[in-house]
């Protein structure tokens, strides 16, 4: 029996999912760390660290639709997404390196490093990410198995993340006697690049050579090879996909709120809850914790409502916990700093929201396989390497602009530059509660609404792949 239709082994779902541990680490550091990093240590304005990291993502971006067209054609005998996940390894490593040791070149050429660097961390990662990730189509055909078999992926990428992220609040960025202020230690930020080069290089490999036997094979069926102007045309034709181009709507909003709320956390634990060392040392367990439950939660809810009712309703109920603790706190009902229960009572409600707001992006991934079936019934071609760079290509740009909008929002409020935990204007820090509860539930509010008009099913897919399975011509 073939692994498209075969129950997935959990040696193959392990193997996959433990490739993302590479584009966790990725989307950890530049959310959690990169702002403040080079803001506040390396003396960067925070509106221009901002605007260098969207301009690197959206012209990074452009290369991911390239990759996966490439390895759609891509024929060796070791298949068409072998080949990319070994020859990311050199990149990965020696991009990740540079990007947390820039040179002292004065403001205008770290502003110049600072894009070029993160150009190549993007790109390098997009060698491994795109091409892993289409393999989901081609490891089941079956439609909740596929919700089953990206969660792992959710899985690992969330904990390869969450646990460097953890050395670092832990031991890399721990306040010590002589910096109190453990986030502004640079050497912290060197043990931390090393750290995430030796862990990416291990996660790429164990993909690369844990789905080898059942995947590294020649295709069965490639595209066909165009002239540049038809191959454009043709990958514009496949983009246009109305299911693809809902998902990718969705998206949009979805990740340009986690883009603004990961590129605001340190900000807010900071300085708007003051945590203490010990509590920013549980951020990462919480966020772990928060995946641990959408892993349960996701393929029950998927059963229940179908997919597109699920994301939307679970990213509903996470928006509600994410922003109570803000909106309690403007109408002065929630515990002040320093009362016992703040910090039990914000893990808690953060808990919630992460694990129901990681739920429709693993639903969001199954639904995108599931576009793979519902292109091919329309140009009879199979193009998973596209779609899936197609969804990167977004999550880039809008991640982006959420980063952007995170470090617009920090100086539009009037942000001071070394600031003091405890000691900052409390107008300040009300202002910045207040914009960022309207921005994120504005966000939300229209990912939800897109959510609800993807217009696939669980009995529509079921027929296109039988259909498929018998070689029916494209209708």
């Amino acid at each position: 029996m073939s692994v498209a239709a075969a129950k997935v082994p959990y040696r193959l779902k392990l193997a996959y999912g433990v490739g993302s541990i590479a584009y966790g680490i990725k989307d950890n550091g530049f959310a959690v760390f990169l702002l403040i990093f080079y803001n506040q240590v390396m003396g960067l304005p925070a509106d221009l660290v901002g605007l260098a990291v969207m301009l690197a993502l959206i012209i990074d971006a452009f290369v991911d639709p390239v990759i996966g067209h490439l390895s759609d054609r891509t024929n060796t005998r070791w298949g068409r997404r072998h080949p990319w996940l070994y020859a990311s390894l050199l990149p990965v490593g020696l991009s990740w390196f540079m990007l947390w040791n820039p040179p002292d070149w004065g403001q205008t050429g770290m502003l110049v490093y600072l894009t070029c660097s993160a150009i190549l961390v993007r790109t390098a990662i997009a060698l491994n990410e795109v091409p892993s990730l289409a393999m989901l189509p081609e490891i089941t055909q079956d439609y909740h198995e596929r919700t089953d078999v990206i969660r792992y992926r959710f899985l690992f990428g969330w904990m390869g993340g969450l646990f460097l992220l953890w050395l670092a609040y832990a031991v890399f960025l721990a306040p010590t006697p002589e910096q109190p202020a453990g986030l502004l230690r640079r050497g912290g930020y060197q043990a931390y690049a090393w750290s995430g080069v030796i862990l990416m290089v291990l996660a790429i490999l164990t993909v690369a050579l844990g789905t080898h036997r059942a995947l590294a094979k020649p295709p069965a069926k490639l595209p066909p090879r165009l002239p540049l102007g038809e191959e454009l045309r043709a990958m514009r034709r496949t983009l246009r996909n109305p299911a693809f181009l809902t998902l990718m709507g969705a998206g949009v909003f979805a990740y340009a709120n986690q883009g603004l709320n990961f590129a605001t956390s340190t900000y807010m634990q900071t300085y708007v809850w003051e945590f203490p060392g010990w509590a920013l040392s549980l951020w990462p367990v919480t966020l772990l914790a928060g995946v641990v439950m959408a892993f349960v939660i996701t393929p029950i809810a998927s059963r229940r409502m179908g997919k597109k009712r699920a994301a939307a309703a679970l990213a509903l109920v996470a928006v509600v916990f994410g922003l109570l603790p803000y909106v309690l706190r403007l109408a002065g009902l929630f515990p002040a700093n320093g009362d016992p229960l703040t910090i039990p009572l914000f893990l808690l409600l953060m808990t919630l929201a992460i694990g129901f707001s990681v739920c429709p992006m693993m639903l969001t991934g199954s639904m995108l396989a599931d576009v793979v079936e519902d292109s091919e019934m329309k140009t009879g071609h199979r193009e998973e390497g596209l779609f899936f760079a197609g969804n990167l290509f977004m999550q880039k740009c809008v991640t982006g602009i959420g980063t952007f909008a995170a470090g617009t929002l920090i100086s539009a409020v009037g942000f001071p530059d070394n600031a003091v935990p405890g000691q900052v204007d409390p107008a300040v820090i009300e202002r910045l509660m207040l914009f960022f509860t309207i921005l994120t539930a504005l966000f939300v509010a229209c990912a939800v609404t897109v959510f609800l008009r993807f217009p696939l099913g669980e009995d529509d897919h079921a027929e296109r792949v039988a259909r498929l399975r018998q070689d029916t011509p494209p209708p």
